[in-house]
């Protein structure tokens, strides 16, 4: 195909959009133009062959990288065999993929009940709270996402919930975040120490008797890549059983390999009783979420109807994608390398970026989760306004690599198959454009 017919199909891409596609969380006269038509690992390519490095793993959720071979092919496969099935069905790919989920989970959890995302996990996750507590409220962090659902939407607590606030029953409180800390604490043990207090007393403000679920982002993931300080997790947990509260952990952006683990929450003292998931599962390849259920509320359900269910809760074609993204990466060690990328790679560049850019207010992260706070003082932490994060995401896309903006700042997350030689890669393009793209600010 020649470069002109190409060129032309990134344009008719572009006018179709325009004239017929609604989008989400925008305005929509003020949209993107950049066209993806394939990818390949990291990197994506539009019509016409411009490249790009993939640091945004799209919305954090490739996981495994771009059209991995064993993941198309298993889908191929299941379209061929059954593209579709009732969720009442019992049907061997839906099998072998809650199989593989409860196997990473801790002990304890046997069930799965699978959604088509992330959002649709968080609100399923909260109606079975509420109905085995006999309980109504969720508390919930100001600086989280939680999806794009009814009680989803409100339990979330950035920007988005508040155009969005028909739910009812939904309480609010800061988690720890020590570089903007609401405590003003100044070691990670006192962040945690004084947001577990705050905690503490919401939950006695609002009556534990009334309160169903505590709903936690093991680790924030839009809201900044908030890695919990010390013995927080641990301490949320122990409010919950002090009070019988269930602990719903949302691992939809930090599970299956994103933290360098197979769930975050190994890497802390903790044990939710639901465990929501998404993205990662099997890198978006198809929709597909779900709820790992503890044993206790599952039981509930033995002979009480369950009132919830999805068309396509199980569907065959996102199970097999499962099966095979999970096969994948626990055969290629895809975790086990995105820990170590993690430590070994992204980490020391950017501490070295930061180092030589007195833009970088802080760094934090693992895995192939990293943010990168801007700022315009690293004394004052005054965020880096709204029009130099723009100039900053035009200049990256400009020099071939997709970031991850929100807010005042860099979400450093690539496919956990990122190697050492694309981190480096990116790694020359931010130093290129934080160099550049801020020259006369101030």
């Amino acid at each position: 195909m020649t470069e002109s017919l190409t060129e032309g199909l990134d344009e008719l891409a572009r006018e179709l959009d325009k004239d017929h596609v609604f989008h989400s969380w925008s305005a929509q006269s003020q949209l993107s133009t950049l066209t993806v038509a394939s990818g390949r690992g990291t990197r994506v390519w539009d019509h016409a062959g411009r490249e790009y490095l993939d640091f945004s793993s799209q919305l954090v959720n490739v996981n495994i990288g771009h059209q991995h071979p064993a993941v198309v092919q298993a889908i191929r496969e299941q379209a061929e065999l059954l593209t579709t099935i009732a969720p009442s069905t019992v049907n061997l790919a839906r099998g072998e993929a809650a199989k593989r989920i409860v196997a990473r989970a801790p002990s304890g959890f046997h069930k799965v009940f699978f959604t088509n995302g992330g959002a649709d996990a968080n609100e399923n996750a909260i109606r079975m709270a509420r109905l085995h507590t006999g309980r109504d409220k969720i508390l919930s962090t100001y600086r989280s996402y939680h999806g794009n659902t009814g009680a989803a939407v409100v339990a979330t607590g950035d920007w988005r919930r508040v155009p969005n606030e028909f739910a009812r029953a939904h309480v609010h409180f800061f988690g720890p975040y020590l570089y903007r800390s609401e405590f003003w604490a100044s070691s990670p043990e006192e962040e945690s120490e004084r947001a577990l207090r705050h905690l503490r007393r919401v939950i006695e403000a609002e009556g534990p008797s009334s309160i169903a679920a505590v709903l936690l982002e093991t680790i924030p993931g839009t809201a900044g890549v908030l890695v919990p300080p010390p013995g927080y997790l641990a301490g949320v947990r122990e409010l919950c059983d002090r009070h019988g509260i269930m602990l719903i952990l949302d691992e939809v952006m930090c599970g299956f390999g994103r933290s360098g683990r197979w769930f975050a929450f190994d890497g802390y003292d903790v044990r939710p009783d639901l465990i929501t998931f998404a993205k990662g599962v099997n890198s978006g390849y198809v929709p597909v979420g779900g709820v790992v259920i503890s044993d206790p509320i599952a039981a509930t359900f033995d002979d009480r109807v369950f009132p919830g269910g999805l068309t396509y809760s199980g569907h065959p074609l996102a199970m097999a994608s499962i099966v095979a993204t999970v096969d994948a990466m626990a055969s290629e060690g895809i975790v086990e390398h995105a820990r170590e990328i993690g430590a070994e790679s992204i980490g020391p560049a950017l501490e070295d970026l930061a180092e030589r850019h007195e833009v970088i207010g802080e760094v934090r992260g693992e895995g192939v989760f990293w943010a990168v706070e801007l700022v315009t003082d690293r004394k004052t932490r005054e965020p880096l306004p709204a029009a130099a994060m723009g100039r900053i995401k035009s200049a990256l896309v400009g020099r071939g690599l997709l970031p991850f903006v929100m807010d005042n700042r860099i979400h450093v997350v690539p496919p956990c198959v990122v190697t050492a030689e694309e981190v480096a890669d990116a790694m020359a393009i931010y130093d290129e454009v934080l160099s550049t793209a801020l020259e006369g600010e101030g």
